[in-house]
C-alpha cells in the first residue's frame, strides 16, 4: 500500500521548477560546450573560497555549527547591520520555503508576477497558498500592480525579485520604498536581491533592516560563484528572523560550505573583478544578438534576455537550436516576455562558441525545426 499522503500532497502534481543542465546532458547523450542556462557564475568563486573549502575538508566529519555564528557575524559587519538580524539556510530556495511555511496557511494569497521565480511559487502551492499573478509591465515586474494586488487581496506574502529573473531589469530602491507607502498592513514584502552584487548601486533599497514590512533575500549562489554550495540568507526585523529558528533545518548547512562562504565574502576585490568580467560579457552578448540582427534588454544581472523578434514558439525553437550546438540556454515563461531567450554572462571561451553558433541556430529556429 502507498504512504497515506496528506490531502494537499495528493492533490498536487509532480513538479520540477526546473530541469538541470545534468539531465540536459544526460538526455542528449553529450555535455554542453557552453553552460550559459542556470545564471551560475563560470567565473567560480574566490581562490581563497577554494581554499577554505578545502581546508573544510578535514572536518567534514562534523555538523556545520548549527547558528552559523561566524558567518552571520561577517555578514552583518559587512552589511553595517547586527546578526539578530540575519539567518543564513540552503541558498534564498530553502529560506523561501521556511518563510512560506512560516506565514502561509492552506487557501490565503500570496502576490507574484507571472512568469516570475518558479520555485518561490513551487513552495506557495506545497504548502496550500493560492497564487495570484500580476503580469509584467512591459519587460519590468509590474511593482504598483504587485502592491495593489496585495493591498487588495489582504495577501500575506507579495514577491518581487530586483534585478528581475528572467528579463535583468530593475527598480530603483527609492522606488520601492516609496511602493511600500501603499502596502497593506497584512502583507510581506519577499524583496528576491539574488543579483543584489550585480546591480546598478541605486537599486538598494534605503529603509533599515528591521523595517517589518520587508524581508530581503541574499545569496552566495551567483556573483560569489559557489550555487553548488547552497549558502544564502535574509535580512529582517530581529522578531520575523528568530521565528525561522521554528521551523528551520538548523543542521542544513554544511560546515565546508560556511568556511567557503566566509572566505568569500572577506574577498571583495575578487568580487569585483567578476563584476567586471560581467559586464564585458554582458555586451558580447548583446554584439552578437546585434550582429544576428536581434535586440537585447539592459541587464543588472549576470544573464542578458535576447529579443528573438518573434513569439514563444520561436525562442523555444531558438533554445532547442543551441541545444543541439551545444550551447544551453533558457527562457521566460509566460508571454509576451517569452519571446527571448535568457543568456548567462560566460567566459571569452563560452561567448566564441556561442557567437560561432548563434547565426546557424537562429537560422533553423526561424525555419521551423521541431524542438
Amino acid at each position: 500500500m502507498p504512504p497515506r499522503y496528506t490531502d494537499l500532497v495528493a492533490s498536487l502534481p509532480a513538479n520540477v521548477p526546473f530541469i538541470g543542465p545534468e539531465t540536459m546532458e544526460r538526455a542528449r547523450g553529450a555535455d554542453f560546450l557552453a553552460r550559459l542556462g542556470a545564471n551560475e557564475s563560470v567565473f567560480g568563486p574566490s581562490p581563497k573560497a577554494l581554499e577554505a573549502l578545502r581546508t573544510a575538508e578535514a572536518g567534514i566529519w562534523k555538523y556545520g555549527d548549527s547558528t552559523s555564528h561566524d558567518l552571520r557575524h561577517a555578514l552583518a559587519a559587512h552589511h553595517d547591520i547586527t546578526p539578530e538580524t540575519i539567518v543564513v539556510g540552503e541558498g534564498i530556495d530553502g529560506l523561501l520555503g521556511y518563510l512560506v511555511r512560516l506565514l502561509i496557511e492552506p487557501g490565503e494569497t500570496v502576490v507574484t508576477s507571472a512568469g516570475g521565480y518558479p520555485t518561490f511559487n513551487y513552495h506557495v502551492s506545497g504548502y496550500g497558498g493560492v497564487l495570484d499573478k500580476v503580469p509584467f509591465d512591459g519587460d519590468r515586474e509590474d511593482l504598483p500592480a504587485l502592491i495593489a494586488r496585495a493591498t487588495q487581496t489582504r495577501a500575506k506574502l507579495v514577491y518581487l525579485a530586483n534585478p528581475d529573473n528572467p528579463m535583468g531589469t530593475y527598480w530603483t530602491g527609492a522606488e520601492i520604498a516609496a511602493a511600500l507607502e501603499h502596502l497593506g498592513p497584512d502583507t510581506l514584502m519577499v524583496l528576491d536581491e539574488a543579483y543584489g552584487e550585480f546591480a546598478p548601486a541605486d537599486a538598494a533599497l534605503p529603509l533599515p533592516v528591521t523595517d517589518e514590512r520587508v524581508i530581503r533575500m541574499r545569496t552566495f549562489s551567483k556573483a560569489y560563484g559557489m550555487a553548488g554550495a547552497r549558502v544564502g540568507y535574509a535580512i529582517g526585523a530581529v522578531e520575523l528572523i528568530q521565528s525561522f529558528e521554528k521551523v528551520r533545518n538548523h543542521f542544513g548547512l554544511n560546515r565546508a560550505a560556511q568556511a567557503g562562504a566566509l572566505a568569500a565574502l572577506a574577498d571583495q576585490p575578487y568580487l569585483s573583478e567578476v563584476r567586471a568580467k560581467v559586464e564585458t560579457s554582458r555586451a558580447e552578448i548583446a554584439r552578437i544578438a546585434s550582429d544576428n540582427g536581434l535586440t537585447s534588454l539592459p541587464s543588472a544581472t549576470n544573464f542578458v534576455a535576447v529579443d528573438c523578434g518573434g513569439d514563444g514558439d520561436l525562442a523555444r525553437a531558438m533554445v532547442a537550436a543551441l541545444g543541439r550546438r551545444g550551447v544551453f540556454v533558457r527562457m521566460p515563461f509566460v508571454p509576451p516576455q517569452d519571446r527571448c531567450i535568457r543568456i548567462s554572462c560566460g567566459t571569452p571561451e563560452d561567448m566564441a562558441v556561442l557567437a560561432e553558433v548563434f547565426g546557424a541556430a537562429l537560422a533553423e529556429a526561424r525555419a521551423g525545426a521541431p524542438d
